[in-house]
Formats: C-alpha cells, structure tokens, sequence
C-alpha cells in the first residue's frame, strides 16, 4: 500500500471514530451509513490508484459514484474531506457543483447572510435556495410583490407542496428564518409574517445566549496546546475570539496591516456593520498573534493574517475558524461551539459595568436589538444588582 492510501485509510478511521464518539455522547449521527461510504470510497481509490492530491475533486467523486451501488454518497464525502480540510491536511473541502435558479438581489444577500452571519453550511443554504425559488416562483406567476405578501399568501404557497408531513415542517422553518430576515433584517416586511406560519422554528429560535462560566474558561484556556503550527494558529484564533468578541468571518479576515503592535490596537475592517474599528489588544491577544507570525505562519507574500498550513497556501475560511475553536473546545470536555466566546465577551462587557450601547459598538452591532439579544443577565449578576450580594 502507498503512502496516499494509508494517510487515506488513517483519515477514514479517524473520522469514523470521531462520529461514533458523537453518537456515544447522544449527539445524531450516521456511522452506519458512512462506514459503508467511505469503505467503498477506499477500495475505489486503492483500484484506481488516486493520488492524495486528487482524491476530493468533483471529478474523482463523479467517478466514484459509477463506481459504487450505494447511494446518498456525498455527505460522506464532504464530511470526510471538510474535517480533513479543518485540520490542515487537505487544501479545501470536496465542492460538487449543481444547478441554482439565479434569483433576485435579495435572495442572493439572504443566502450570503445565512452563510457568512449565521454560519449555515453550504447543504443547508442549498436547501434554503430551493424552497426560496418554489417560494419566488410562486409569487411571480402571481404577479405578488415580496413587500406585499400576507399570510394568506404563505398558506397558499403551502398548500401547494405535496410532500410528507414532515418535510412540509422543514420547509416551513425554512421559509419563516426568510421571512424574519425580510422583517429585521431588511424592514422589507412591515409585520413580522414569521409567527403566523405554522410550524417549529428553525433560524429564529429564541434561546438564552450559551456563553461560559470562569472555570469552563479557564478549563479552555489550560487544555490550549502549542505542538504544531496548526495549534499555534488556534490558540490566536482563540484569544482574539475571546478577548474581543470578534466573529469567526472577522477572524479570517484580519491582515498584517491591521495590527499594530506599538500601539497595541486591532483595526477591525469586515464588521458586519459595513463600519471599521480600532479595538485595544490585550497583552496575551498581541503575544499569541506575535507567536504566531513568528513560529507558525507560513513564509508567503499573502498579507493576510491566518493561512492554510498546505500547499499552496490561502487565507483561511469562516468555516476554518469555526471548525479549529470547536475542536479545541471538545478537546477541553466542553460541549460549545466558537460563537460561546463571542457571547462570553459580551457578558464580561456587562460584568465590569459597560452599557448596552457600549457593548453594541463593540460588538460590531448595527441595531440595539441584536445586542439585546446577546446578554443575558446570570444568577450571580442578578443577586448582585437586587439584593446587593456579593458572592
């Protein structure tokens, strides 16, 4: 067996292994299904003799599935070749082109924000995309403007589905996260539609923000290694999550050009907000990215800050981010994902006495509500400002 094939055989039972442990620890998988993938995947990949290189291209994948008489075979795929990806040790993820209905602008910045906003995977955005055109196509034969859609409208575009109970849920949950996007997002609506569709949410679930408690923190911080350049990497990543609340789509967007060390500042320029700011960087934030630009970050004329560890090099994704602090977190036993330490900066914020408007700006908020939403005032907090108790 070649060197290809038994970094291939290694991946496939490390991945398989990490599933497995989700459904240990009661989390929804489908290691039945993707063994029986992903064997297939190895047998067609040793007979074919596919380097390392090509083995999650959109190619490679169109010949496997001649290869295989199983079917539904690209969530394997993509999930073996994302935590491949998430890990440095693939370029990028398998991408399989398929056919999408262009729509309308508003659509197309809908999708944008499920993806860059929201970090809803590209599967998810896509099934959006197709309820969204059924939806658009309705209410174009109907000659209905999207501004003047009215419930009515939506129980008529429903009915229409004939589809399994269950899936007409999910297209429901699917078509309410649009309708409040056109709402408070957009102010495109003048009532909020959402509510009146009948159904469980899906995008718009109204749940206390998750944030962590000091000793989860310090927990975090301990379990943070520095073997490799990809946990040099993280532990960046992770200061500057935690110390400034920045977003993971903020996160990959930094350049060395937005750091300066003398004066100890960050210019955030990708906020959400369309508006840059100068942040302060605490002293650890500036000494983990230093250790980074130093001892990890490949040697490239890329001025931006996080790079991919293989060849050739890019700039990171969202997806990148989200993927390296999640994993550092299973690591450190916490069952949490990276937007927890985005939630924790916002409640050390009210902690030391900030003001919500403060933390609006610092957050990189464009309205007061969406800050509303973040803090979530905790049992200590509460009996310190009540009753006067210090605990």
């Amino acid at each position: 067996m070649n060197e290809d094939l038994k970094r291939l055989l290694e991946a496939i039972l490390d991945y398989l292994c990490g599933i497995r442990l989700a459904e240990v620890q009661g989390r929804r998988s489908n290691s039945a299904c993707f063994t029986k993938v992903l064997i297939d995947f190895f047998t067609f990949a040793m007979r074919e003799n596919i380097p390392w290189n090509d083995l999650f291209t959109y190619d490679t994948f169109r010949e496997f599935r001649k290869y295989t008489p199983l079917r539904n075979t690209a969530h394997a795929i993509i999930g073996l070749s994302a935590y491949l990806h998430r890990n440095g040790r693939v370029a990028a993820p398998l991408k399989i082109p398929n056919y999408q209905v262009k729509l309308p602008d508003i659509y197309e910045q809908y999708f944008l924000y499920l993806e860059q906003t929201r970090e809803i995977s590209q599967t998810q955005v896509n099934s959006v995309r197709r309820v969204l055109a059924s939806f658009h196509a309705y209410l174009e034969s109907r000659k209905i403007k999207l501004s003047a859609v009215k419930i009515n409208h939506l129980d008529a575009f429903m009915a229409e589905f004939k589809v399994a109970r269950t899936t007409l849920k999910t297209y429901r949950h699917l078509l309410r996260g649009f309708l409040k996007y056109l709402y408070q997002e957009r102010r495109i609506l003048k009532r909020d539609l959402a509510p009146l569709l009948g159904g469980a949410r899906l995008f718009d679930q109204k749940k206390p923000p998750r944030f962590l408690r000091p000793q989860e923190v310090q927990k975090l911080f301990a379990s943070l290694r520095l073997s490799t350049p990809v946990d040099i990497r993280t532990y960046a990543m992770v200061h500057l999550a935690y110390t400034l609340g920045l977003r993971p789509i903020e996160i990959c967007k930094i350049t060395l050009d937005d750091i300066s060390f003398q004066k100890e500042e960050l210019t955030v320029r990708n906020r959400k907000t369309k508006n840059p700011t100068i942040l302060p960087l605490p002293q650890q934030t500036m000494k983990a990215i230093a250790a980074y630009i130093m001892k990890a970050r490949p040697k490239t004329g890329l001025r931006d800050l996080f790079l991919t560890h293989v060849r050739p090099h890019r700039p990171v994704s969202p997806e990148t981010v989200v993927g390296a602090i999640r994993s550092t977190m299973r690591q450190a036993g916490l069952s949490s994902s990276a937007y927890w330490l985005r939630h924790t900066y916002a409640q050390n914020l009210l902690r030391v006495g900030r003001s919500i408007y403060e933390i609006k700006e610092m957050l990189g908020h464009g309205n007061i509500q969406s800050t509303q939403r973040y803090l979530y005032i905790d049992t200590e907090r509460m009996r310190k400002v009540l009753f006067h108790e210090t605990l």
